[in-house]
């Protein structure tokens, strides 16, 4: 493999991929409303590395001609980007529509279009109106109709332009928001309440939800695909044991398949390996019924199905063996390690570890009967530099393994988007972690964009569909 060049198909799609709250800013103006990321960098800025929010962030709500002439200027022909829930329903309802909302992706999306970029839209991406936190968020199962009610605006409004759909971003991380501590918003600890399944539950029934009205009242006329994206590290069994293996596999089933399974698994329902451990730690807590709600006949055959492609956004591997679940992954009974020689990037979860990368995907490939594949998300971090040769070794590593994963696997993967097109704000570790090929000068009131070396290096790959020879 060394020393060849590893290529990617003709009509393989590359570009790069942002998220609204992280880029936009704008967080008060022309109509939006508040959602929990607004309220809790403003109310609680000390959870935040650094005390930032993203009331300006990258100002792309008024740059983003800048950004897609640095999309132009890397040769992307997709643009992943989201739409912010409460600057389309600042109430997050259609009993109050802003139209100045529609207005920026309209245009936006019709600047991409104009410049040969397609645009894969996001509906949610972690920025939920705080109206709806407030009762619940998506612990409360109203929220269901709530999300086909605003997926119906962006339909109706966009669909005309948009071929390319994603219901959700990482799911699993919006349920850890409601358990897990120094993560995401709303940052609850409810999980002895079964938080984190009730919102598992209330996403797979709306996306489902989406999905077949999009068949309904909008495939027809709009002819786009619709899916939804999922995140997983690779988990390594820690050794040929027989208990690390079944280790492994229990930990990428409640991180990964706890969400695929129901959608793409042969007989649809969470895996079984995660109704066993959450129904096992229920009886130990002294409950009744498991703190994973069942999905009954009629929602399992409504789940199963509803991706015309999948997302996958992968970064980092860990080793696994049967031990304490730890933060990461609670009732699964596994414990997470990794290997001290691994090289780690600015984000102290990420560890530089190729080969897991075509692991992930050979798996997805075996398991789910080789669907179709985007990465949506793939990158490295570092705290700020031009000259930035650990990104552009990352990104050579894991995209030989993808183009074996294609090549040699026959893994049906159709694009490959990079996090980031800019360094943006990274949640809870604000602006401390830059995962952006342009770098952004936060110091300046216009935010300027500049290109880092990788930009290059992806620009090549981009052009030329190969990896250059090392």
């Amino acid at each position: 493999m060394v020393g060849r060049d590893m290529s990617f198909p003709e009509d393989f799609l590359f570009g790069a991929a942002t998220a609204s709250y992280q880029v936009e800013g704008a967080w008060d103006k022309d109509g939006k409303g508040e959602n929990i990321w607004d309220r809790i960098t403003h109310e609680k800025p000390n959870v935040i590395q650094d005390g930032s929010n993203g009331d300006v962030a990258c100002d792309s709500y008024h740059r983003y001609k800048e950004d897609i002439k640095a999309l132009k200027e890397l040769g992307a022909k997709m643009y992943r980007f989201s739409i912010s829930w409460s600057r389309i329903l600042p109430n997050g309802t259609i009993t109050s529509i802003n139209q100045k909302g529609i207005d920026y992706y309209r245009k936006l999306i019709a600047e991409l279009l104009e410049n040969d970029i397609q645009p894969m839209v996001t509906m949610y991406h972690w920025d939920l109106p705080t109206p709806l936190q407030d009762i619940g968020g998506w612990t409360n199962p109203a929220i269901i109709e709530y999300f086909v009610d605003y997926a119906r605006i962006l339909l109706t409004h966009l669909g005309d332009k948009v071929k390319w759909w994603l219901t959700f971003n990482e799911p699993t991380h919006v349920a850890r928001g409601y358990f897990q501590p120094n993560f995401m918003a709303p940052q609850l600890l409810l999980h002895h309440l079964g938080a984190g399944y009730m919102v598992t539950a209330n996403i797979l029934k709306a996306h489902a939800l989406v999905y077949h009205m999009y068949d309904k009242e909008f495939r027809h006329s709009q002819q786009g695909k619709i899916s939804l994206t999922l995140h997983s590290f690779w988990y390594e069994p820690m050794s040929d044991s027989e208990e690390d293996i079944k280790a492994a596999n229990t930990a990428i089933n409640f991180d990964f398949g706890i969400f695929a399974h129901p959608i793409l698994g042969k007989d649809g329902d969470f895996p079984a390996v995660v109704k066993e451990r959450v129904e096992v730690v229920s009886k130990e807590m002294g409950l009744k019924r498991s703190l994973l709600p069942p999905l009954d006949k009629e929602w399992i055959a409504r789940i199963k199905g509803t991706a015309d492609f999948l997302g996958v956004n992968h970064y980092t591997t860990r080793l696994c063996t049967p031990g304490p679940g730890g933060v990461n992954i609670p009732d699964s009974g596994v414990s997470l390690h990794i290997d001290p020689a691994w090289p780690i990037a600015a984000s102290a979860y990420l560890k530089v570890v190729p080969w897991g990368f075509r692991k992930i995907l050979r798996w997805i490939k075996d398991e789910y009967g080789n669907p179709p594949v985007i990465v949506t998300e793939n990158g490295f971090s570092d705290r700020g530099t031009l000259n930035d040769i650990d990104r552009i070794n990352y990104y050579r590593s894991y995209l030989r393994e993808l183009s074996t994963a294609i090549n040699e696997d026959n893994c049906n993967i159709f694009g490959y988007l990079v996090w980031s097109l800019m360094d943006n704000f990274e949640w809870i570790r604000g602006y401390t972690e830059k995962f952006g090929l342009f770098h952004v000068d936060f110091n300046k009131p216009d935010r300027p964009r500049t290109p880092k070396d990788s930009v290059n290096f992806i620009k090549n790959v981009f052009k030329t569909r190969k990896l250059p020879r090392d």
